[in-house]
């Protein structure tokens, strides 16, 4: 009796050990949007925040590239059409990326956070680098900072050395930024090298070149010299009129080529839209007969099979007789005859 408890204790555990195995390999393979093409689950990898599942050789190298190229911006989701818009988990960047790349991303990223917060500067000298303490006043005008490692005292508008008779060329609000006031944000001069991004704060440097800048941070395009926003300025018209008119840095015959390939662009995509539309409207009744064939022909072979299996219930199967027969079982006539001729004698 011991025994066959045993057997009969131990055999829902044989019986459920290969469901337990066999679930987690239930997706044999799994299809990568970065490099398209069908991939072993075992070299995959689901991130955290979206749940998104990549090979880990597409992740590792769009990983490197992020951290080379984002300035320390977070990773976000390489698949362009996730709902969630996950960020990588830093984590997953150490595990994605190698050590020396793993400390560039965090050092970027630290950079970054004191340029974005306006309560942190970093202090202008070279040979010190620290971050300090920026005081801030109500009007949020700028003022004096100590930096508690050299003890140099600077202005935290333009980063130069205060002194008694300091002036800023800045002189704007630190806190223009946060509040999205569009008189209060920097106006500062074209001979200035150094100037905010008026979407998100952080500073661009402009050595030369062209003066439609684009940040690299929140990807906001706007002029150098007035920070007008120029996002939906295709053909560049804001260097037509006004004060930035000829500022733009490019020849005109480079202006009037770009603005020609621009119109060149929109005016092929309307041609295409107005031939393909008749083609569209004169094919789609053929579209819609080859679609609806297979359908059709799926259907068919139902219902000649549901005509087979009824069953005939007014005459058995295997009987040869035919309609015109009689039952025979049935009296015939004679037979009612020689019951009567039974009954007189």
């Amino acid at each position: 009796m011991a025994t066959r408890n045993h057997t009969q204790s131990s055999s829902p555990e044989k019986r459920g050990s290969p469901d337990r195995r066999a679930s987690p390999g239930l997706i044999s393979e799994v299809f990568c949007k970065l490099c398209l093409m069908e991939q072993p689950s075992a070299v995959t990898r689901e991130l955290q925040s979206c749940h998104c599942i990549f090979c880990t050789a597409c992740l590792q190298q769009y990983v490197q590239l992020a951290i080379v190229e984002g300035g320390g911006a977070p990773i976000t989701c390489p698949d362009m059409s996730c709902q969630k818009t996950g960020a990588l988990l830093d984590s997953e960047i150490a595990d994605l990326a190698s050590a020396e790349q793993a400390k560039l991303h965090q050092r970027l990223k630290f950079e970054r956070e004191v340029k974005l917060d306006p309560s942190r500067a970093w202090c202008p000298t070279l040979e010190c680098q620290s971050v300090c303490t920026v005081p801030l006043t109500s009007e949020g005008r700028p003022t004096a900072v100590p930096c508690p490692t050299c003890r140099t005292v600077f202005c935290s508008g333009c980063r130069g050395l205060w002194g008694d008779q300091h002036t800023c060329p800045e002189q704007q609000p630190m806190m223009s930024v946060l509040t999205g006031n569009e008189s209060s944000r920097s106006r500062s001069d074209s001979e200035v090298p150094i100037k905010q991004c008026p979407m998100c704060g952080i500073y661009i440097e402009r050595n030369q070149g062209c003066a439609q800048m684009l940040c690299k941070s929140c990807k906001h395009t706007f002029c150098w010299y007035c920070l007008q926003n120029l996002d939906g300025d295709i053909f560049l018209r804001h260097y037509d009129k006004g004060p930035c008119r000829n500022k733009l840095g490019h020849s005109r015959a480079s202006v009037m080529w770009n603005r020609t390939q621009v119109a060149g662009i929109l005016v092929g995509i309307c041609i295409v839209v107005m031939v393909t539309s008749p083609l569209l409207v004169l094919a789609s009744p053929c579209i819609l007969c080859c679609v609806s064939k297979p359908c059709r022909g799926k259907q068919k072979p139902a219902k000649r099979r549901g005509r087979r299996t009824i069953p005939n219930l007014t005459r058995p199967r295997h009987s040869s007789a035919s309609l015109m027969d009689p039952i025979p079982n049935a009296p015939t006539k004679h037979h009612s005859h020689f019951k009567k001729y039974e009954g007189q004698v």
